[in-house]
């Protein structure tokens, strides 16, 4: 499975980021795609997922300023990220919990995360 993450930038406090990121391989039984942001000195956290069925979370800090969608059909998830705070900045990563399909076929499914490389997103105040 490769993740391509595309979209980080810099951007004043108060302006907008999308974030979009493209998976591809084997990635027929996705189950979860998500956004994690890691800020310089502190470790990963979640954003926003998106589960299968279209259940959807976000953290804390996202709520009613970014915005997660996800497309079946292209095998995308992006994130919409307004009134942006210099706390916001992160390096973002694209994520996503699959089950191989040979897991499947060999009737012992098992569930594997992938990460995407990673795009800085900067908010300066």
């Amino acid at each position: 499975v490769q993740l391509q993450a595309s979209g980080g930038g810099s951007v004043q406090a108060g302006g907008s980021l999308r974030l979009s990121c493209a998976a591809s391989g084997d990635i027929s039984h996705i189950k979860v795609m998500a956004w994690y942001r890691q800020a310089p000195g502190k470790q990963r956290e979640l954003v926003a997922n998106i589960k299968r069925g279209d259940s959807i979370n976000y953290a804390e800090a996202a709520k009613g300023r970014f915005t997660i969608s996800g497309d079946n059909v292209k095998n995308t998830v992006s994130l919409q990220m307004n009134s942006l705070k210099s706390e916001d900045t992160a390096v973002y990563y694209c994520s996503v919990i699959v089950i191989p399909v040979q897991s499947i076929l060999s009737n012992r499914p098992y569930e594997r995360t992938y990460w995407g490389q990673g795009t800085l997103v900067t908010v300066s105040s």
